[in-house]
């Protein structure tokens, strides 16, 4: 029965209806039954919420919200149900991507997942000598230092300032990052603040819409229990950036009109910096660095 079952719910991964024959199931009687996709996310459902509060259970313990993610992969036999990616898509914002295989076709197959992971993970460290390997898995070895702010380019036009993120919080050390940024459409001189940034959820509500008055009749008295106001909108939430303290200030220039500015900032595990600010095709930089603290 387990083994039909199984098979029944792969193969309403992939259709919407699934045939069930288990020969002599109980007192030498075979049963035999169909079953449709609708029919299975019903008897489901209360498995498939337990996905769901496991999903926010795990972002609201690494104290992060639904807006930080990025992306997220589906892995494991389950990954091939259609509802669990519904849900998932319910659950995160539009700018996440969900890559689950029964609604993204580019979705890396679920069962090479932990395969793939190990030939990159080899790959990394096929050049290390073999005691380096042990020495980096031993368990008295620091954890790997990470940034506790975010670290980013502010950007000031009139009296909007705007926070774009270059290495986000708890990125491991050491890590570099380059970014290319559109310059003055008449060029000239370009100005460039790097900046600590610190992240927040912004929610605004809507607000309630007017009720509109309508002349009663005697059957509206009747069901005046039974009147519903119209759905109510939901609450928008955004990140917000908000910029901490500024960490170097760097000046490209001579840009020509409609290029980019080139910028590269490497973070040490020491928490040092090293920045270099160029036009894109030129050859002279502007270079910095910034000591720990």
């Amino acid at each position: 029965l387990k083994l039909e079952g199984e098979g029944a719910r792969k193969t309403l991964s992939l259709g919407t209806n699934a045939s069930l024959s288990i020969e002599s199931l109980a007192d030498g009687i075979d049963f035999g039954s169909t079953v449709n996709r609708t029919r299975y996310e019903l008897l489901s459902g209360k498995t498939f919420a337990q996905f769901t509060g496991l999903i926010e259970q795990v972002i609201q313990k690494a104290g992060l919200d639904v807006l930080d993610i990025d992306e997220v992969i589906f892995a494991g036999g389950a990954s091939h149900t259609p509802k669990i990616a519904q849900l998932a898509r319910n659950i995160f914002s539009e700018k996440t991507k969900i890559l689950a295989p029964s609604t993204f076709t580019g979705a890396i197959n679920p069962a090479e997942l932990a395969p793939r992971g190990a030939a990159i993970q080899a790959s990394l460290i096929q050049e290390f000598e073999q005691e380096d390997i042990e020495q980096s898995i031993h368990p008295m070895v620091t954890a790997t230092p990470h940034l506790k702010n975010a670290i980013g380019v502010e950007f000031t036009s009139g009296e909007t300032v705007e926070f774009q993120p270059l290495l986000n919080t708890e990125t491991a050390l050491p890590a570099r990052r380059v970014a290319q940024y559109d310059a003055p459409k008449a060029g000239g001189d370009v100005f460039i603040r790097v900046c600590e940034g610190v992240r927040e959820i912004k929610v605004t509500k809507p607000e309630p819409k007017p009720k509109e008055e309508k002349p009663k009749t005697e059957d509206d008295e009747d069901d005046s229990d039974f009147d519903s106001d119209e759905d109510e909108e939901e609450e928008i939430r955004e990140i917000v950036w908000k910029t901490e303290k500024p960490i170097a200030e760097l000046a490209v220039k001579g840009v020509k009109a409609g290029s980019k500015v080139e910028l590269m900032v490497h973070v040490n595990a020491d928490l040092g910096l090293q920045i270099t600010a160029r036009e894109v095709g030129g050859q002279n930089a502007v270079r910095g660095a910034v000591q720990a603290a």
